[in-house]
């Protein structure tokens, strides 16, 4: 599996933000993690990526344990969080050969690594800017550049098209649909067109429990909608 969690529990004093779930994401799948805000969708995020510890439980990433081998895991692993940390004064080429720089990258396959990161996330028109001049809706494409730049199997999205107008979530989604074929995706989000527009499964996570683990049509085949299902689910 690129992405195994068993039996996750995150536990801050006396709130149980993540509590027993399991759940896998196979190879070249892209997993839509549903859930209302505070269902602990950016919790198992945080945990799987090893900006958090688990309180109990085991994440593994392409074989990896999270807790024990957190290097190995961090170059397997691209990671968009829901609060896109860009350092708003440099400018996009500088932004993306600092952040390869980081893997590893260097010389001529650094330049050639920027320049198709700049190309596929549609830079192209605005690489000469800081970052702090962007769009929000391209600062989500710089964000999404830089989570790429290693080339990692897995990319991890948590809410990635938050606070986007129509036109650049229709963008985004389609960026993240070209990438993902050939990259496995855990996309968290609680919006159910999203997870319709892009993803070919879903676990839906409320009160920080698994309440449903399936391919969209699965959770559709009583003939409700994605969102008639979610609501149902997350309302008990």
């Amino acid at each position: 599996m690129s992405i195994r969690i068993q039996h996750l529990t995150k536990i801050y004093g006396s709130q149980k933000a993540v509590n027993d779930i399991s759940f896998d994401v196979n190879p070249g799948e892209i997993m839509g993690f549903l859930g209302p805000n505070g269902a602990g969708k950016s919790t198992t995020m945080k945990i799987a990526t090893g900006y958090l510890s688990a309180t109990s439980g085991r994440v593994e990433v392409c074989g990896f344990a999270v807790a024990q081998q957190s290097m190995e895991v961090r170059r397997k692993i691209g990671y968009l969080p829901e609060h896109n940390p860009l350092y708003t004064e440099m400018y996009i080429k500088e932004f993306l050969r600092f952040v390869g720089s980081l893997y590893g990258l260097k010389g001529e396959k650094l330049t050639l690594r920027v320049s198709e990161m700049i190309e596929i996330c549609g830079l192209g028109v605005e690489q000469g800017k800081k970052i702090g001049q962007l769009s929000k809706g391209y600062r989500q494409r710089v964000g999404l550049a830089q989570a790429l730049i290693h080339n990692p199997p897995v990319l991890i999205l948590d809410e990635a098209t938050t606070g986007l107008d129509p036109n650049q979530i229709v963008e985004i989604r389609n960026l993240i649909k070209t990438v993902g074929k050939e990259k496995t995706v855990l996309f968290s989000s609680h919006i159910m067109q999203e997870v319709e527009a892009i993803c070919d499964r879903a676990v839906i996570i409320n009160r920080g429990q698994i309440v449903a683990n399936s391919t969209l049509a699965e959770l559709q085949s009583e003939g409700k909608s994605l969102e008639e299902v979610f609501h149902q689910l997350t309302m008990q």
